[in-house]
């Protein structure tokens, strides 16, 4: 099965992502972390969510570019889709939503659980550079939204099924 999860910061999205894996596993779940952590807050979520996952038993991967490169089976989690496509197109060599869709509909374990950020609704006027990372992440996330069996939205805490289809 293939579900995404998609909500604003702080919303539970990765809560409700861990929960459903443990759910759907076989024998194990590998946690595909994504944000590279910058300065204090970025390491304050990073010790944040390795506490979330404290004794689940999760196999975590740092893989921050190139996701294709992992070799993952049974569950994965992808945590998270905005920080990958963030790192892609601000790194040395710059790939943009194509390469970042191809690369996650490659990962062929039997389910994926792609969390993701709604940045799309605050009104603010951004530079050239953060609207087409806006774009380039609307164009992932949609691709995403069609190539899942699932699509869940989560706003405050609370999960609201967009699509099922399996």
């Amino acid at each position: 099965m293939k579900v995404l999860v998609i909500g604003g910061s702080g919303s539970g999205k990765s809560e409700y992502a861990e929960e459903l894996a443990l759910k759907l596993k076989k024998d194990r779940v590998y946690y595909i972390a994504c944000m590279i952590p910058y300065g204090d807050e970025g390491i304050r979520r990073v010790k944040r969510h390795r506490k979330m996952r404290e004794g689940k038993g999760f196999i975590t991967i740092e893989q921050y570019r190139d996701i294709y490169k992992i070799k993952a089976e049974d569950t994965v989690i992808i945590e998270c889709v905005s920080n990958l496509l963030a790192n892609e197109m601000f790194g040395e060599h710059p790939k943009y939503g194509k390469y970042v869709l191809d690369t996650l509909k490659s990962i062929k374990a039997e389910n994926v659980i792609f969390v993701t950020d709604n940045v799309f609704d605050d009104g603010i006027e951004y530079d050239d550079a953060t609207i087409r990372y806006m774009e380039e992440l609307s164009y992932v996330n949609k691709g995403l939204g069609e190539y899942a069996d699932k699509v869940v939205e989560i706003v405050c805490g609370i999960a609201k099924e967009i699509k099922r289809h399996w």
